[in-house]
């Protein structure tokens, strides 16, 4: 038996053993870190990595996520420590929802805020402290821009909360006469000559070729 051949597996076994063991214990202490600082816990609504849902389970090596589609998805315990977390149920469950509205220039700013503000104070998931709220945001290439913001205390609901009030908005718009209109471009041509002169070869074969069709 070759025993240097036993060495180099031996050595490559440690080193792989030695990986795995060394993501489980980042993980591991990741885990820990996170029940000291309770920042992410169990009915947390959070999004990490292109994933929002609610933390079901925070175990030793990773967390559990349900997002919106129903799905289950296993979070490493390094990637909450390492990157980005938004939550919004740390500290408070309230949060603040904004949505931009453009309609056609030549439109009342008055009447278009009072309609904004109808729709927000109809639904039912919108709280009236604070109250909402619309501003002026800018002018637009083709549009006046106004942004609502309005407050709700249930994160899971926020993207049927905002398409409600898109459909009502929309809606009590087009009853006052406001449009909303789609992104255009004017285009000016401007027409004119340009002097092309031609040599007497060049006048001569289109001569020639307009004699050969006839």
């Amino acid at each position: 038996i070759d025993l240097r051949s036993l060495t180099l597996l031996g050595s490559a076994l440690g080193i792989g053993i030695g990986v795995g063991l060394q993501d489980i214990a980042k993980n591991f202490g990741s885990g820990l870190v996170l029940r000291f600082e309770r920042a992410v816990q169990v009915g947390d609504f959070i999004e990490i990595d292109q994933h929002r849902g609610v933390v079901e389970r925070i175990g030793a090596r990773s967390i559990t996520v349900r997002t919106l589609d129903n799905i289950s998805v296993l979070v490493p315990n390094a990637n909450l420590i390492g990157s980005q977390v938004r939550n919004w149920d740390h500290g408070h469950p309230l949060t603040r929802l904004h949505l931009t509205v453009g309609v056609a220039y030549g439109s009342d700013p008055q009447q278009v805020k009072s309609a904004l503000l109808q729709a927000a104070q109809e639904h039912e998931n919108v709280l009236t402290k604070p109250m909402p709220d619309v501003y002026f945001k800018s002018f637009g290439d083709s549009s006046i821009e106004f942004d609502l913001m309005v407050w709700i205390r249930s994160p899971t609901l926020q993207l049927k909360i905002r398409s409600d009030l898109y459909y009502r908005m929309e809606e009590i718009l087009r009853e006052r006469g406001i449009t909303i209109p789609f992104p255009q471009q004017d285009v000016h041509v401007r027409s004119g000559e340009l002097p092309i002169t031609l040599s007497p070869e060049v006048i001569e074969a289109l001569k020639g070729l307009s004699g050969d069709r006839e």
